[in-house]
């Protein structure tokens, strides 16, 4: 298959180098040996958040019940609903009988009343409301039941294979389960939906604010209140599963996923994530290469409405490398796929970047189309034919 291939050297000496990874057989006996940094838990795993290179696991492809880590699904559907328009933050939601019967935590919704997709996602996303989890998978999906379909195809959709949801909460069902690093990379694809945060890091806040059933939310996640850098994600806890966190941090340009699962106390959760998160601020750093959403090359259709059409990084893109270790220039390359046909839409890829070091990949990030691209009108066809013969008389 032909493909247009554009090659961009970002051969700067400012620009770092390389992707490092600690893991699998790249890890030196000494590394193995030393860092043991969840030794309460039963699973748990670190990645950088734009690379998704592991930094440290123990026992990461363990199936395990997730618990209320199972929102992380729920939310990044809900984030997507609302990335294509099918959702609306200000959208009033009726709450069914269902929705304001689920136990465990809740932000005590009653049936029939009316709530703000804002106000539920911060329900879910602070307080790990159960009924607010429920209300907006109805909501989506038309059933609790349907959402968690979508929610399976997702898992599928991610290729991860150790993961099986049975509903939107995280309460105790059969074959239920996830691992530690399925988690981590679902958290990694929530990420993409940067707002999120605006959310999971909010410490304490109120709903129905002023009124009879004021509720006070307060985060699960007590790290948000004391790791600096710490701005989501999602706790867990039941007798069976324990007690879960999957935490993100941001410090300079890096991003770090920490997922810790099946620890007896929350102490021992807490500081398995802390010391998990300072190891990696301690010995790690990235650059930069390009953000989300910036536009990394552009395409001219005469067959477009627009002829114009701008390729964007779907995420952040940046390399990786372990502190004080010497860096080299890296080069990208950007391919399309000459398959492309209209319409397309907003989000739709168009191709991929590849970072490389030497004829080493380093990653390969999917490149997307900026808006929608609709088939140039017949009027608009026609005055870009009379514009080429005028050119060419």
């Amino acid at each position: 298959m032909k493909k247009y291939i554009l090659i961009s050297s970002l051969a700067f000496t400012m620009l770092f180098a390389t992707t490092f990874s600690v893991h699998g057989e790249e890890k030196s006996k000494s590394d193995k040996n030393s860092i043991n940094l969840a030794e309460d838990a039963k699973s748990a795993i670190l990645i950088e958040r734009d690379t998704g290179k592991k930094l440290f696991d123990k026992n990461a492809h363990e199936k395990l019940p997730p618990a209320s880590m199972t929102k992380i699904m729920t939310l990044l559907l809900i984030m997507e609903a609302l990335d294509k328009g099918d959702l609306k933050k200000d959208e009033m939601i009726r709450i069914s009988e269902r929705a304001s019967s689920m136990g465990g935590s809740q932000i005590f919704l009653e049936a029939g009343e009316e709530m703000s997709v804002n106000d539920l996602l911060k329900g879910i996303a602070v307080a790990s409301g159960n009924d607010a989890s429920v209300a907006l998978a109805e909501r989506i999906a038309g059933s609790e039941e349907a959402f968690v379909e979508k929610m399976n195809n997702k898992v599928k959709e991610l290729k991860l294979k150790n993961t099986h949801f049975q509903n939107t909460t995280g309460l105790p069902a059969e074959d239920h389960y996830s691992t530690s690093h399925d988690m981590a990379i679902i958290a990694k694809e929530l990420l993409k939906y940067e707002s999120i945060t605006e959310y999971t890091s909010l410490y304490e806040d109120y709903l129905r604010k002023g009124e009879e059933n004021e509720f006070w939310l307060v985060n699960t996640n007590k790290l948000v209140k004391f790791y600096p850098g710490v701005d989501g994600l999602k706790t867990g806890f039941t007798n069976e599963a324990k007690y879960c966190l999957t935490a993100t941090a941001k410090k300079h340009d890096m991003r770090v996923i920490a997922v810790v699962m099946g620890a007896d106390k929350p102490k021992e959760r807490n500081a398995a994530i802390s010391n998990m998160l300072d190891y990696a601020f301690n010995h790690f750093e990235t650059k930069n290469l390009f953000e989300k959403g910036q536009t990394i090359t552009n395409l001219k259709d005469l067959k477009a409405e627009n002829k114009n059409i701008n390729i964007v990084a779907s995420q952040s893109i940046s390399t990786l490398h372990k502190k004080g270790e010497s860096t080299e220039d890296i080069t990208t390359s950007v391919v399309l796929d000459d398959k492309l046909s209209l319409p397309m839409k907003k989000g739709e890829q168009a191709g991929k970047l590849i970072v490389n070091k030497g004829d080493k990949v380093l990653s390969e990030t999917p490149l997307v189309v900026e808006k929608d691209v609709q088939p140039a009108s017949y009027l608009t066809l026609f005055k870009r034919s009379v514009r080429s013969l005028t050119k060419n008389r």
